[in-house]
């Protein structure tokens, strides 16, 4: 089966590094002109410099997703470089908030800035985008959220907050523009396998436990169906899937990719 994704155009946030970048050459290699966007523009150079040196296209836009005006203007300039056209919007970039604190040791601050990191961050650019898309009758925006938004988590709440709030948003937008031609959905990943859980998560848990830092990974993927971690490139396929029209049915769905945790 055949995504047909050769020629789309797509924007997608957060491509510089882990599972936005692996999410970007996914993309690339389906043949997608890619617009990349982000504040650190420095970091997603190389990640455009890769796809150009396999044959593919790609721009880097500065934007800071917590502008409209930025997302506004990015959008209009990944229209101007491809013809006018926006076909996909990956919102990938998003922050962890802090991690380990309980809802009365974060501040204010705190959970205001992963919130509006993670929440209006999205809304920004789908506001952007979608105008466009509705007049092209046709479209596909993958928001990536998280199982913390599924099921709630000690420790992590505004993270937790900022996922669900992103579920509701995409949902309400699913509905408000199914009409166009046009599926919105969130893929969640769980415990995703990188720097970040090799070095953090499970050098913390080998420390407590006074286990291995292997042994630990083991015991993370033991909490799952599936008896392992996922990787960047499950979550890349199910972004690849969901941006295709063999998901054209497919809707407003929150698809966790966590080798069955949230949802069993």
């Amino acid at each position: 089966m055949k995504l047909s994704l050769d020629g789309r155009v797509a924007l997608i946030t957060g491509p510089a590094k882990g599972m936005g970048a692996s999410i970007t050459h996914a993309f690339a290699a389906e043949g997608c002109k890619l617009a990349l966007i982000g504040r650190d523009t420095a970091a997603i150079e190389p990640v455009a410099a890769e796809v150009k040196a396999n044959g593919g296209m790609a721009i880097v836009i500065p934007c800071d997703l917590t502008d409209p005006k930025q997302c506004e203007d990015a959008v209009e300039e990944t229209k101007s470089q491809f013809g006018g056209r926006l076909d996909i919007l990956v919102n990938v970039a998003g922050g962890s908030g802090p991690i380990g604190k309980t809802g009365v040791q974060t501040t204010p601050e705190e959970f205001d800035e992963i919130v509006t990191l993670n929440v209006n961050g999205c809304f920004h650019t789908m506001r952007a985008a979608l105008p466009t898309m509705i007049a092209q009758r046709y479209g596909k925006v993958v928001n990536v959220g998280g199982t913390f938004g599924m099921r709630g988590r000690a420790g992590r709440v505004a993270y937790s907050a900022s996922k669900w709030g992103l579920r509701g948003v995409t949902k309400s937008f699913a509905l408000e523009v199914g009409q166009f031609n046009i599926n919105v959905n969130c893929v969640a990943p769980g415990m995703v396998d990188g720097p970040r859980f090799r070095d953090k998560v499970c050098r913390d848990m080998a420390q407590k436990l006074g286990i291995t830092e292997a042994e630990a990974a083991e015991r993370h993927a033991a909490d799952y169906a599936m008896k392992r971690v996922t990787v960047d490139a499950d979550v890349a396929n199910a972004c690849l899937f969901l941006a295709s029209d063999v998901s054209r049915q497919i809707t407003g769905v929150d698809l966790p990719v966590d080798g069955g945790w949230a949802m069993l």
